[in-house]
């Protein structure tokens, strides 16, 4: 049993099919990235996932468990940090914790200073940068109680430079603790360092039209941009997103 399940989703806005029929499953401990087009309908699954919208058709499944239409039930990390300026770095890593009224602040700082936010821990979200805050934001996601996260480009807004940093830090916290992650990015080349599994949505209305079992081992290391298996696969995964078919299969 699959440890999320969507099956046969669709929605609709104003009469426009945005998702029909999508399907996808993620197991326990995986890393899986949502690729497609602007526009294809991926915020929208993300908010039927996490029981923000309600779909017309199909259902979502955790553990077996029908939990369609329902919020609680994820930790859903956007592409803005959402710190609460007014609430200092522990507080709001541990906010998470708190609302299910269990609070460990010994495990907190421990993240947070694997985090390299050791120092920060009392200070407003102010005093940090952006990649300090999207950390900041991360560990929260983690420490929460919900056994699966959703992260929706939360490196979007960040410059090259440390965007690169967040994905090798993203990586090295997820191999510790491996909880379950279903991430959007519009980024090929971080859909292929992050992954496991890649599925590449279709164009309005959105379905799964492909997915890709990624290679490479772990942990991996930033010269597997440069790899020639690597390159290979980043142009078979365009090749999807732009022409929806490939220049060549593989499994």
């Amino acid at each position: 049993m699959s440890h999320l399940e969507i099956r046969h989703l669709s929605k609709s806005f104003a009469g426009k099919e945005i998702l029909k029929d999508l399907q996808l499953s993620v197991e326990e401990g995986e890393f899986v990235t949502i690729l497609g087009p602007s526009g294809s309908g991926k915020s929208t699954l993300f908010h039927l996932i996490g029981g923000l919208l309600a779909p017309d058709q199909g259902g979502v499944f955790l553990d077996g468990q029908e939990i369609t239409g329902e919020r609680g039930h994820i930790s859903y990390m956007p592409q803005q940090h959402s710190l609460f300026p007014w609430r200092t770095i522990l507080q709001n890593v541990l906010l998470g914790q708190e609302l299910a009224g269990k609070a460990d602040k010994a495990r907190a700082l421990e993240m947070i200073e694997k985090a390299g936010l050791a120092g920060y821990e009392n200070e407003l979200p102010d005093a940090l940068s952006g990649g300090m805050k999207q950390r900041a934001a991360f560990i929260r996601a983690l420490l929460s109680p919900q056994p699966l996260i959703l992260l929706d480009e939360p490196f979007s807004a960040l410059d090259d430079f440390t965007r690169q940093d967040m994905q090798q830090w993203l990586q090295s916290i997820w191999m510790e603790y491996k909880k379950t992650i279903l991430f959007v990015t519009h980024n090929i080349e971080e859909a292929l360092f992050l992954s496991d599994r890649i599925a590449v949505l279709s164009t309005k209305p959105a379905t799964v039209m492909k997915e890709f079992k990624l290679p490479f081992g772990r942990p991996r290391e930033k010269d597997l941009f440069f790899m020639r298996e690597f390159l290979d696969w980043k142009q078979e995964v365009s090749s999807w997103i732009i022409n929806g078919s490939g220049e060549g299969e593989r499994q």
